[in-house]
Parts: C-alpha cells; sequence; structure tokens
C-alpha cells in the first residue's frame, strides 16, 4: 500500500456526480426505455465512472467498493487495512 498517496478530493467528488447522474438515468431508462438519446447519455457516464473508478483504486492501491465490485491485489485483506473512501 502507498500511504504516501491520497486521491484528489475533486476526483472522489466527480466518482459521486457521476455516479448520481447514472443512477437516475438508470431510473429513467427503467420506465423509458425506447429513449435512444438517454441510453447513449447513460452509456457514456457508465464508461466515465468506470475510468474515474479505475484511477482511484490505482491511486489508492484498494478497491473503491467492496462485495465483489472492486478486486483485491494484495495478500490481504485491504478493504480493512485502509481509510474508508468517505475518511479521505
Amino acid at each position: 500500500m502507498n500511504t504516501n498517496v491520497q486521491p484528489c478530493p475533486s476526483l472522489l467528488q466527480r466518482i459521486q456526480q457521476v455516479s448520481f447522474a447514472a443512477l437516475e438515468l438508470n431510473l429513467y431508462l427503467d420506465t423509458h426505455p425506447e429513449d435512444t438519446r438517454a441510453l447513449e447519455q447513460y452509456n457514456r457516464l457508465h464508461k466515465e465512472l468506470c475510468e474515474l473508478k479505475a484511477q482511484f483504486e490505482q491511486q489508492r492501491g484498494e478497491p473503491l467498493l467492496n462485495f465483489g465490485y472492486g478486486a483485491n491485489s494484495a495478500k490481504t485483506w485491504r478493504w480493512a487495512e485502509t481509510p474508508w473512501p468517505w475518511d479521505l
């Protein structure tokens, strides 16, 4: 673990913003599945969110999410060893 590298607060803020927009579009698409413009926007946000999460995880050396969403690249359970993302 590289404890000297702290993710920029703006990176976490951007992850939250994109997550919120993607969730809202997901809910919208549940009731408007034929809206191709919304679907394209959702797909763009999904791609951006994946890239942002990968950037965060690369900087911190640990998964942003647990429960099968993030890989554990160490020989110990990294999730419990470092500050929670919201504590940064």
